[in-house]
């Protein structure tokens, strides 16, 4: 499975923080204005082997800056091969509306890999108790950005709950119907491509 290599000293933020802006993150970041809530949320800039070669906030990394940041995807699969499917709330910046993987998120700063599958599981789902099965890692290009995504898997039933600020419902669907619906604007493009490189993989897992 892939891994991220945190170095044992700090990295340098992405673009590097004038004098003023840095004052005022730290400021904000402290507490001292709104509370926790106002703190900047960071993710890790990566190379292609893992290594954590910076810090960029979530705007700079959807600034069309193109820096390699990791996300996570969780595909949930029963028995049965229905293939629970997220549709994204419209509160969302990129893709609003459409269907998507189960759960999908990016890994912050600081967190590892299985760390940010976990919470993202729980944030927009309420799932916690799951054996996750690792599928395959790859990098992903946009217009915008540029990610590299570490795949997942969970077989069975569960109970899920979507948090609806994230996800506006979740259901289940066969992998023809699926199928039938690629190419329509129905889902993401991340998930129509992704689908078509692990469909097998998933049904293996049957």
């Amino acid at each position: 499975m892939f891994e991220l290599i945190y170095p044992d000293t700090d990295v340098p933020e992405l673009p590097a923080p004038d004098v003023s802006s840095a004052g005022q993150r730290a400021f904000h970041d402290a507490g001292n204005a709104a509370g926790p809530a106002s703190r900047t949320e960071y993710f890790p800039v990566i190379g292609s082997n893992g290594v954590v070669i910076a810090r960029a906030t979530r705007a700079y990394c959807h600034s069309g800056s193109k820096v390699l940041h990791p996300v996570v995807h969780l595909h949930v699969i029963d028995r049965m091969g229905h293939l629970y499917l997220q549709k994204r709330s419209m509160n969302k910046d990129i893709q609003p509306g459409r269907w998507d993987t189960a759960v999908g998120g990016h890994v912050d700063y600081g967190e590892s890999i299985l760390e940010a599958l976990y919470r993202e599981s729980s944030e927009e789902l309420g799932l916690v108790e799951f054996n996750p099965v690792w599928l395959c890692s790859y990098e992903f290009e946009s217009g915008i950005e540029r990610e590299q995504i570490n795949v997942f898997a969970a077989v069975g039933s569960y109970m899920m709950t979507p948090d609806h600020d994230e996800v506006e419902e979740i259901r289940g669907w066969t992998m023809d119907a699926i199928s039938g619906n690629l190419g329509k604007s129905v889902f993401t493009p991340n998930f129509e491509g992704e689908f078509v490189r692990i469909r097998d993989s998933l049904l293996a897992l049957l």
